[in-house]
């Protein structure tokens, strides 16, 4: 069941100013929006069957040039500023598909655009940037979680080439993307350890590389997530992201713009939650009347738009920070826990007042209800964002 005409009847509720957007991000917001309505919405439901969204979405994403809105022109970019990158973020959310898109341009393709060299940016981004070429990064390990010091996969240098073995998990785009960026140890006996981690480019056709088995998961199945397989795997020293031994640090840098990219992504999808509910519970009829006039559903329904205003509030102020280049992964580190775990509630508590509809898979709320479960875990733990603000609190 759809709820998109009356999702948008009450969209002011949650509308406010945010003075770092301007006319042209809001042009930008409505032909993806248009864009979206065309190409994605129709087909949410066989990509989730299929738990696979197709590459030519990509690529058509790509052609409109929404994709990598901040890459330079001189890589065949627009040279945008952040605000599209959240545009971006919010409008792929808001339909629930095709978020790796966001995370391909947003958060994986900034390492290249940083640390790459002359060579590698010339050769990738023209790619990134039409679609023809989508990314994925290659952290997790089997077993070790968050613990990104404690990998196992080597890359031991051999003449113009690094021979990579190893395996990772939890890949996200690993169907479709044509770049990897995969951390590696290139010092196994560095101190610490995270002094031996490295980046390296690996083109989804090396020798020695192989795609593993397609995981199945308890949400989010729009969204490929494989695994891994590095057997003497060849790439060119070219390839290396940077320095040797300085990967750790380069994906710490790039942090605070992946979790506030999360927490914006998180904030959207309560939104939509809280609005689908809203129609919901004005249509539907118990006792002779709305369920929207019982005082519960009230009382539910002020305190999760309460949550909603007071987390949209705290977010736009640390949006606006980032962008001015202020250092918040203090903050951003509250947010991205907070955030996400009031999506979480919003979801369960979304689903209650729907009754027994909400468990039908053709209510949105059912799929939203699964998808959000995994946004306190990517990105960094809740529990890891605890131990951050708490250290850096002095505790």
């Amino acid at each position: 069941m759809s709820t998109t005409t009356s999702n948008r009847e009450i969209y002011d509720l949650y509308k406010r100013e945010r003075p770092f957007l301007t006319h042209e991000h809001e042009m930008f917001r409505n032909s993806l929006q248009k864009f979206l309505e065309k190409e994605a919405v129709p087909h949410i439901e066989k990509w989730e069957a299929d738990h696979y969204t197709p590459k030519e979405f990509y690529e058509k994403l790509g052609a409109q040039g929404f994709l990598c809105p901040q890459v330079k022109p001189e890589y065949g970019g627009l040279g945008l500023d952040f605000g599209f990158n959240l545009v971006l973020a919010e409008e792929l959310n808001r339909v629930g598909v095709g978020t790796l898109a966001s995370t391909s341009s947003s958060i994986i393709v900034p390492y290249l655009e940083r640390y790459g060299t002359e060579e590698q940016k010339l050769k990738y981004l023209p790619q990134c940037v039409s679609g023809e070429m989508t990314t994925s990064v290659a952290m997790t390990e089997p077993g070790i979680g968050s613990d990104l010091a404690s990998m196992s996969t080597t890359a031991v240098r051999d003449g113009d080439y690094y021979i990579l073995n190893g395996q990772k998990t939890f890949i996200s785009n690993g169907i479709n993307a044509g770049l990897f960026f995969v951390a590696v140890k290139t010092d196994p006996k560095a101190t610490p350890a995270r002094k031996g981690i490295s980046i390296i480019l690996v083109e989804s056709e090396t020798p020695g590389f192989s795609r593993g088995r397609k995981l199945k998961k308890l949400g989010q199945h729009s969204t490929d997530t494989i695994e891994l397989v590095f057997e003497d795997a060849h790439v060119p020293v070219a390839n290396l992201l940077g320095e040797e031994g300085k990967g750790f640090y380069y994906l710490m840098d790039k942090l605070q713009q992946e979790r506030l990219l999360i927490s914006i992504g998180a904030l959207v999808v309560a939104e939509e939650m809280l609005k689908a509910t809203m129609s919901y519970v004005k249509e539907r009829h118990a006792f002779g009347k709305p369920i929207s006039s019982f005082q519960n559903t009230q009382f539910e329904m002020v305190e999760m738009a309460t949550e909603l205003s007071l987390a949209q509030t705290f977010l736009d102020d640390l949006t606006n920070k980032h962008i001015q280049g202020e250092n918040i992964v203090t903050q951003i580190s509250m947010a991205k826990w907070f955030i996400t775990e009031m999506t979480r509630r919003i979801s369960s508590r979304c689903l209650q007042l729907h009754g027994g509809y909400g468990f039908m898979e053709e209510y949105p709320i059912a799929r939203r209800y699964r998808d959000v479960a995994v946004m306190p875990i990517y990105g960094g733990t809740t529990e890891i964002m605890k131990n951050i603000i708490a250290k850096n609190l002095g505790l």
